[in-house]
């Protein structure tokens, strides 16, 4: 069994890179600084050069950035919905609320085979993703603060434009109601590829697709080492998070047995690209490391003068060597790695910067919440060092176990021999003083701590919103999940 932290130990690596000399090389070109907004489903094309294996590498390395450059990046995916009768809402109505983001809000339309499928507008992207899910990919930014106010802005737009257009807007990780048939396909041909590849390699790809949705946050790294330290610390948490923000309990109207179904579609979407990646934990971890996972995992597409062309199941090595069969003779460009990556889906992605990707969609508390409580463990040396004792006793197996229980047991599951409430609490606590280490305060003088409040309550009730839920669904709501559209809408 591997320890998660290496040979050396994480407090251990904290302590070293303290010191320029003892920090991993990343690029010494630091005009190559990463944004966070890069929308999840807009393709790049980019330059036409060939790439070789080193430029792979150093792409990833070229996301370190020093510390006074750190930003937080939040995305967050939601349900839109009919007021009138609760089905899910179509394309032409979410090309509807992107035209009154564009003018009423001065939003910029992004543009695919001629039509709209997302908004830009002020460093955000407002998209589309495979059943309609509506997703905002905010901008990088330097406080939860200004994350908090960010989400409240957009939320207040997607309201007001859907109350006129009858839409409504729900925050849950699944679909409470509806089958994959009955809700609408996007008019995107990576979907339609996608669509068709998912049931050849897992049972739940197509639930994934149609009818889940997350908050994730997107956090960067100012070293190789530091990469690593967050990741592994990423990975070894993430089913910590996933409990915290269970709320997918239903599906087709009746109770699954699970508090976040979505976590447990998860489980097999397909094996070659989703997991908990246990090479990260190897002593050998590193940019190269993940650069040859990526280029394993089989392809969807190449993008090419607008049009997605299908290479799925096909190798990048291959590519590499100019003999993909959808693309003989050709071989990949930078705009190609980057798409490629899009298509990978760990518990932790790793691009230019690092995606926290574990934790089911919420209400609006919960999308403030879900970047507090991972900035607060990552961006502070402390409780990130306090985190690798945490978990310096774990193996690669405590935490495969734990992520195969939470989806079923939230935090009445147990990592290591501990109850996981009791991890929980540790964990939301380390988080906490990081933030406070931070101090950024609001006008109010509150610093970025309180958006911690809303697992102090799950933490204090024992109970998870998924676990609300299901009790109101045995009580007050008697057996139906209508009541969800109207009382977890935004």
């Amino acid at each position: 069994m591997h320890s998660l932290s290496g040979p050396r130990g994480l407090a251990s690596s904290l302590t070293d890179r303290k010191s320029s000399a003892n920090l991993r090389s990343c690029s010494s070109s630091r005009s190559k600084l990463s944004s966070h907004v890069v929308a999840a489903n807009a393709p790049s094309q980019g330059s036409t050069a060939p790439v070789s294996r080193e430029d792979l590498i150093e792409h990833l390395r070229s996301g370190c950035k020093t510390r006074d450059r750190w930003r937080i990046g939040t995305e967050h995916e939601k349900l839109g919905f009919n007021l009138a009768d609760n089905t899910r809402m179509d394309y032409e109505q979410i090309n509807s609320v992107f035209e009154r983001l564009q003018s009423r809000f001065g939003g910029e339309p992004m543009v695919e085979a001629g039509l709209t499928i997302g908004v830009k507008l002020d460093g955000q992207s407002v998209t589309l993703e495979p059943g309609g899910q509506f997703e905002l990919s905010g901008a990088p930014l330097t406080t939860l603060h200004q994350t908090c106010a960010e989400v409240n802005s957009h939320l207040y737009q997607s309201k007001t434009i859907g109350e006129e257009l009858g839409i409504g807007f729900l925050g849950v990780g699944f679909d409470p109601k509806w089958s994959i048939e009955q809700i609408p396909i996007m008019p995107k041909d990576r979907y339609r590829l996608m669509k068709s590849y998912m049931p050849t390699v897992g049972t739940r790809g197509l639930d994934m697709m149609f009818r889940t949705c997350t908050i994730q946050v997107n956090l960067d790294f100012e070293s190789e080492q530091d990469m690593i330290d967050k990741f592994r610390i990423g990975l070894a948490l993430q089913p910590i998070a996933m409990a915290l923000f269970a709320n997918s309990p239903f599906v087709e109207g009746k109770p699954t047995g699970l508090l976040s179904t979505r976590g447990d579609v998860w489980t097999d979407v397909d094996a070659a690209r989703t997991g908990n990646l246990p090479f990260v934990f190897q002593p050998d971890m590193s940019f190269e490391k993940y650069v040859d996972y990526a280029m394993d995992v089989p392809m969807y597409f190449v993008y090419r003068n607008g049009q997605y062309i299908n290479a799925l199941g096909q190798s990048w090595r291959d590519f590499m060597e100019g003999k993909l069969p959808a693309l003989p003779g050709e071989r990949p460009t930078m705009g190609d790695w980057e798409n490629h990556l899009t298509t990978i889906f760990p518990d932790v992605r790793l691009k230019r910067f690092l995606e926290m990707r574990g934790a089911d969609g919420g209400p609006w508390r919960r999308i403030c919440a879900l970047p507090a409580l991972w900035v607060g463990l990552l961006y502070d040396d402390t409780a990130l060092a306090a985190a690798d004792d945490l978990t310096a006793d774990w193996t690669v197996e405590d935490v495969t176990a734990m992520r195969d229980a939470v989806p079923a047991q939230g935090l009445k599951a147990s990592v290591a021999g501990r109850p996981l409430m009791e991890v929980a609490r540790e964990v939301v606590e380390l988080s906490r003083s990081g933030l406070k280490a931070r101090a950024r305060l609001n006008s109010e003088g509150q610093d970025e701590s309180v958006f911690l409040n809303t697992l102090d309550e799950v933490l204090a009730k024992r109970t998870t919103l998924a676990d609300d839920m299901l009790a109101l669904y045995h009580g007050r709501w008697s057996g139906s999940v209508e009541p969800v559209f109207e009382e977890y809408q935004y």
